[in-house]
């Protein structure tokens, strides 16, 4: 824990965040401020301003407040989020969703050496180095981020060793780029429609799964009691602890008698929780439970989604950015071509927004920004995001290693590739 934060209680963090988040609702509800927010969407100010309790020194960087957040709350959002699900409407909405799904997956293994070789047309110094420190080796670690998760991330740390502060680097490149992207997703799903437009796409499939989702909540709406509400959380954190439960018990029994599934994020307990909950909602759905709806299941998924949402910005380190402006430099010509080539694919199969942002977080960013992302459209799709983001985890081991031997081959490092 950071010492030299002016407070340094979590019980006091966690307070002051709350209460940030609860100032913006209250605001985005205000007559006054709608202009305001037409322009600038909530959930992009729960990611900002709680960055502002970080970077100002007012508290620690390193709470448990993302920890419990994204352990504890995200998989009860995604239980909660879930439960309503029409599945039949879902597979309704086609091959697009999986099309720029693989088209984000390809992008960012293109999208890395390419990175690398122009930013070394005009600075050298910024990409170069040798053995721990060639940076190609610690833009691996983001390739593996961006793709999969954590848990790919560590992977491709462990195959190309880049050095421990090369690696911190790195992180700091990954999470403001990728949360920068966040920020625009989120700005372009407030104007769906106009983005829609401009990219030519046919949304009927996903309006379509807006409106059965709105009319099966006016049709079950009613005022929650008590015990409906204690329903829901009895059903939500009792399937996070059947996903813990299961990711304590199937991450070590994968680690030690399928060792070679770590390429498939199996031995990670984190990976089982994600799908053991999601697949607890979704099971759920198929019962009266779904009815949970019309006493507010997925508002309450949306409240702990959004603490997950401050958190993630409260870790965010500006000051850091500003530190490494070549490596912020690198991250984001890489996302640049990341966002032309979904682009290019969207408008070309007419795909719409929806699908390039979910499509995209679902690579970077994982379970914790997909059903984000999605939700930011409508409540009842954040399951897709989640459903492409256990893909994403999938591949991230493979794509991260590919990306590093591509970035390898245009680096002209001379130290042998895999280092002792």
């Amino acid at each position: 824990m950071e010492h030299t934060a002016l407070i340094t209680n979590e019980a006091v963090v966690f307070g002051l965040l709350m209460a940030i988040l609860g100032a913006i609702f209250w605001a985005a509800s205000e007559p006054r401020f709608k202009k305001f927010f037409s322009i600038v969407p909530a959930l992009l100010l729960c990611y900002f301003v709680p960055s502002l309790l970080t970077n100002t020194g007012l508290v620690p960087k390193d709470t448990n407040i993302y920890f419990i957040a994204s352990r504890y709350l995200l998989p009860a959002s995604l239980v909660l989020l879930t439960i309503s699900i029409d599945l039949k409407a879902v597979m309704g909405l086609g091959p697009k969703a999986l099309i720029m799904f693989f088209t984000a997956t390809a992008s960012i293994i293109v999208g890395g050496p390419l990175a690398l070789m122009l930013v070394s047309w005009i600075s050298p110094e910024t990409v170069g180095g040798a053995g721990p420190e060639a940076v190609w080796r610690g833009l691996s670690t983001i390739a593996g981020s961006w793709i999969g998760g954590g848990a790919n991330q560590a992977a491709m740390f462990e195959v190309y060793k880049p050095s421990g502060a090369l690696y911190s680097a790195m992180i700091t490149v990954d999470v403001v780029v990728a949360e920068v992207w966040m920020a625009i997703i989120l700005l372009g799903a407030a104007k769906s429609d106009r983005v829609d437009a401009w990219l030519k796409a046919d949304n009927r499939a996903v309006k379509a799964l807006q409106g059965q989702m709105e009319d099966f909540i006016a049709r079950t709406a009613k005022i929650p009691t008590l015990a409906d509400a204690m329903k829901i959380l009895g059903i939500a954190f009792g399937a996070v602890a059947l996903s813990h439960a299961a990711g304590d018990f199937l991450a070590p029994w994968f680690a030690e008698h399928a060792p070679y599934t770590a390429n498939f994020s199996l031995t990670s307990d984190f990976f089982w929780v994600v799908i053991v909950a999601t697949t607890v909602g979704l099971l759920l759905s198929l019962t009266p439970a779904r009815n949970l709806e019309g006493v507010g299941a997925s508002r309450w998924g949306s409240v702990f989604i959004y603490i997950l949402v401050g958190s993630i910005g409260m870790k965010m380190d500006l000051m850091e950015a500003l530190s490494q402006p070549g490596l912020i430099g690198v991250g984001a010509v890489w996302m640049l071509i990341h966002v032309a080539i979904l682009i290019a694919v969207a408008r070309l199969i007419k795909a719409p927004f929806f699908f390039v942002a979910v499509g995209s977080k679902a690579n970077i960013g994982g379970a914790a920004s997909a059903p984000v992302a999605a939700a930011a459209f409508h409540p009842s799709l954040a399951p897709v995001g989640v459903l492409l983001a256990v893909l994403g985890y999938a591949l991230g081991t493979y794509g991260g290693w590919l990306t590093g031997l591509l970035m390898y081959a245009v680096s002209g490092d001379p130290s042998p590739i895999m280092l002792p």
